[in-house]
């Protein structure tokens, strides 16, 4: 049986499309998941490095308190031990994390303690002391079975403890005796519940694992495996330095994929080796991959299918313009065209053409929408403002600069009158307004965020002197551009502005804690009256004068 021209063309113009629309959806499939894979992996690894960059940053701040402690008189002369009491206690109350705290005399006899716990006690043969007597002692994770049985332990669980201890000297360099403290490694856990909370909602089955670098048992991690000793590929990675992602299987025999990163200190505190694990099971993490790939496929198999019978329908009057257009496809596929040719003449030929370089169109663009989607998340819909994502982000790239940044909280006074008088959608007009004011009247360098409802941050590179008067000035002109009326609505609103400002890293090495700083002071423009700008001050909030 002889098959006729029309079939035979309709046949081979078929397979030609099929076999196209299959090769650029593989291929854009694979590509796009690979690309996706490493995004999700090296999320992962920069959530471990997070993790551990903030758990060093939280020994360092430790230390940091004990130097200065062991640095004041009453401890170092030990000619007063009821005001080193006062001291110890007063430490503890208010960093809670410090479990107990102790002075030794130079025997290690404990003379004060924080709530007067062991007072009378020889711990002369305690690494705390026996180290600490040398110059500055920080330990690794341990119990304390004599110490956990006088503190409280609500829970019931095993309390563990990271050691900090500092010779003391008198002005004579005699060694006079220890501070020696425990810190309760329950402080751990909070950060590995920040870190986890946010992958809880893109990716299930997250889990966090803190390795110790002696003998590589689990210092922290899910229940069941704290002490546990692990011995997989990435720790081993880790401590060569890697800060990267794998797939590698773990001893319960399941393939999860891992990001790792080992903690390197922070300044001059060297760190005591952690290694920090997240983990991923294999089919969660690339869940989100076989979607798209599914998709992908699914949306090159319909297209296929569609033109296929196109084809059979015109296969008589297409030959010469199929032959262009699989010319056209090849060269598509080896690099030398971008585009389908658009076929003219023919109606049904123009289509056919026409639908094809959309397809095409539609398979490349699939990457580069997944940019704009994720631009689209980085900044508020209403203002065109960054948002806390974008915030997040800046602030990630401003720790690696070192620059100095100043922050001004800002938050509308009179917005819920407006808001309750003349409706939301009025309010959001003022909202925009308000957002063109402040990018008007501030310096293009300078990043402007909306955090939420009415309130506004604006990020300011700190001068090298008087900074406090800069910031007030800065201020004081948005606050009278703010105060300004509105033409909105054929109504004529007025709204006040207060502000308050710190400045990072002078007033704290986080960001976020300096962030925090200036959203008191600008509570405390509030209670002064309002339309007032406050700087932040370690000892005391100075509100100065506004619009």
């Amino acid at each position: 049986m002889k098959i006729n021209l029309r079939a035979y063309m309709a046949l081979f113009f078929g397979v030609i499309i099929i076999a196209l629309t299959m090769l650029l959806s593989i291929t854009i499939s694979k590509h796009s998941s690979e690309t996706i894979k490493r995004e999700i992996g090296n999320g992962l690894s920069s959530t471990a490095y997070h993790m551990a960059d903030k758990l060093d940053s939280f020994m360092w701040s430790r230390i940091g308190e004990v130097e200065v402690l062991s640095q004041i008189e009453d401890i170092k002369s030990q000619e007063d031990l009821q005001s080193a009491q006062v001291l110890l206690d007063q430490l503890k109350t208010s960093i809670p994390v410090f479990s107990w705290i102790g002075l030794t005399d130079s025997a290690g006899t404990v003379v004060a303690a924080s709530d007067k716990i062991l007072v009378g006690s020889d711990i002369s043969q305690r690494p705390v002391y026996q180290e600490g007597k040398k110059g500055t002692f920080i330990g690794d994770v341990h119990n304390a079975v004599l110490l956990a049985n006088l503190l409280p332990n609500p829970s019931g669980e095993p309390m563990q403890f990271v050691d900090i201890s500092k010779a003391l000297t008198d002005e004579n360099g005699k060694f006079t005796g220890v501070l020696a403290t425990h810190l309760s490694w329950e402080w751990s856990r909070q950060v590995q519940d920040e870190i986890v909370q946010p992958l809880k909602d893109e990716l299930s089955g997250a889990e966090v694992f803190v390795v110790s670098g002696l003998d590589s048992t689990v210092l922290l991690g899910p229940d069941g495996m704290t002490g546990k000793f692990i011995d997989v590929q990435s720790v081993h990675m880790a401590r060569k330095g890697a800060n990267s992602w794998l797939v590698e299987e773990w001893p319960d025999g399941k393939n999860y994929l891992t990001g790792f990163a080992v903690g390197d200190g922070q300044h001059d505190y060297s760190g005591l080796g952690w290694t920090v694990i997240v983990r991923i099971p294999e089919e969660n993490a690339f869940a989100p991959v076989e979607q798209l790939k599914s998709f992908i496929i699914k949306l090159g198999t319909i297209t296929a299918v569609v033109f296929a019978i196109i084809g059979w329908l015109l296969a008589g009057f297409i030959t010469s313009p199929l032959r262009r257009i699989s010319r056209a496809a090849h060269n598509l596929r080896i690099g030398k065209e971008n585009t389908i040719p658009l076929i003219k003449g023919i109606q049904d030929l123009e289509i056919l053409s026409s639908s094809l370089r959309d397809l095409v169109d539609t398979l490349v663009r699939t990457e580069s929408n997944l940019d704009k989607m994720e631009n689209l998340a980085h900044h508020d819909l209403l203002t065109g403002l960054g948002n806390r994502v974008a915030l997040d982000q800046f602030l990630k790239q401003a720790k690696t600069t070192g620059n100095s940044l100043s922050f001004l909280y800002m938050d509308l006074d009179g917005f819920k009158i407006i808001n309750d008088t003349y409706g939301h959608q009025t309010g959001d007009l003022l909202l925009k307004e308000v957002a063109r004011r402040l990018k008007e009247n501030s310096r293009k360098e300078d990043p402007i965020f909306r955090l939420g409802g009415d309130e506004f941050l604006v990020v300011v590179s700190s001068p090298t002197e008087s900074k406090k008067h800069v910031l007030s000035a800065i201020a004081h002109k948005l606050i009278v551009n703010i105060n300004n009326p509105y033409e909105i609505a054929e109504s004529k609103l007025h709204v006040g502005c207060s502000v308050g400002g710190a400045v990072w890293p002078d007033h704290d090495i986080d960001p976020f804690t300096v962030i925090s700083y200036a959203d008191e002071a600008l509570y405390a423009s509030k209670r002064a009256g309002k339309n007032k700008f406050t700087f932040h001050t370690n000892k005391q909030q100075k509100q100065m004068p506004g619009a």
